[in-house]
């Protein structure tokens, strides 16, 4: 699966970009899209990844150059890194460095699943989370976090009991928790059908076809930490867009796979948080899917207002997506492989 798109504005070198002090280069663990023009101009968009199932270390970079160049964003992607290589590597569950960089972030997105990051690191997440900063988060961030009893952010555990933190990070900020599948995986794909009372919300502005090969995910309804559905999930009988809907109660009644919502910062405040449970890098190739996710990123930042009739979404230079799947990961790719 390959795509490939002409450049239509210029391109900056990224190696003199000031980022917390420090120079982006190509030693550094991540990698930061700057210096274009558009309404995102002066919103910083931290893009963090770190699960090993759906290739978003290869989907979010793409999402960073179209944020950045097609609408002005600066965006800074995050890694999960080996640091005996300085290579990315999905398996590591135990380091994503720049997370500094969610000091100055306007937008938070966020893909992981079960990381066990060290405190130090999780102290940025927490303090991100304390300011009322919105979140938009993709799939198994449902999951995002699966931490031991003794560490000091245990509450954000998928499956954490803790008071005021039932379900952890998925619950209490994007609105749900890991819970099951709903489709079959590798052999039931996901037909986004928009629920018809939010048709003319921003965020589905320009937004009619979403389809992913990958399964749906069950949700309980009500979402238990709040949400407006903004797509159902159509669970169908095969992995291409033309497959029927599966016969039967798996869609009965379909399940949200997007939503809005608020959380209730710990440090006082709402922030706005987009959840979608669909985002397997394959998904990213369908345009209306990248349109979706960069209507979120105006909408999150309170800027719905200046979301166009139909959003610039091109690819940006190359975009072929690995299939997903355990251990599916390019080996020997560096965040800097990824800079324009």
């Amino acid at each position: 699966m390959r795509i490939v798109l002409g450049i239509t504005a210029p391109i900056t070198v990224a190696l003199g970009i000031a980022f917390l002090g420090v120079h982006a280069a190509a030693e550094d663990p991540w990698v930061v899209y700057d210096n274009f023009d558009g309404p995102g101009d002066g919103k910083h968009v931290v893009l963090i990844t770190g699960e090993e199932l759906y290739r978003s270390e290869e989907a979010f970079p793409q999402l960073g150059k179209i944020l950045a160049q097609r609408h002005g964003f600066t965006c800074t992607v995050l890694f999960p890194v080996d640091p005996d290589t300085g290579t990315i590597n999905p398996n590591v569950n135990d380091n994503i460095p720049g997370l500094e960089a969610l000091e100055t972030a306007d937008l938070m997105i966020f893909y992981t699943r079960y990381r066990n990051l060290p405190e130090e690191q999780m102290a940025h997440i927490d303090a991100y989370l304390e300011s009322g900063r919105p979140v938009i988060g993709m799939r198994t961030s449902v999951a995002a976090f699966d931490l031991p009893e003794d560490h000091a952010y245990h509450h954000y555990t998928f499956d954490s009991e803790a008071e005021g933190w039932e379900g952890g990070f998925g619950q209490r900020i994007l609105g749900e928790t890991w819970i099951a599948n709903q489709g079959a995986a590798g052999s039931e794909g996901t037909r986004g059908v928009i629920v018809e009372d939010q048709a003319d919300h921003p965020i589905l502005r320009g937004v009619s076809d979403i389809f992913g090969p990958t399964q749906t995910y069950e949700v309980r309804l009500p979402l238990p930490g709040g949400g407006t559905p903004l797509l159902l999930g159509e669970v169908v009988d095969g992995t291409d867009p033309d497959d029927p809907p599966v016969e039967g109660e798996k869609n009965d009644p379909m399940m949200p796979v997007a939503w809005t919502g608020t959380y209730a910062a710990p440090g006082g405040g709402e922030g706005r948080v987009f959840t979608t449970t669909m985002g397997d890098a394959t998904d990213f190739v369908k345009e209306d899917f990248r349109r979706l996710l960069v209507n979120a990123a105006y909408w999150a930042v309170g800027l719905e207002e200046e979301i166009p009739a139909e959003a610039n979404v091109a690819i940006v230079g190359e975009y072929d997506p690995s299939t997903w799947g355990f251990d599916g990961f390019i080996d020997g790719v560096t965040p800097s492989d990824h800079a324009l």
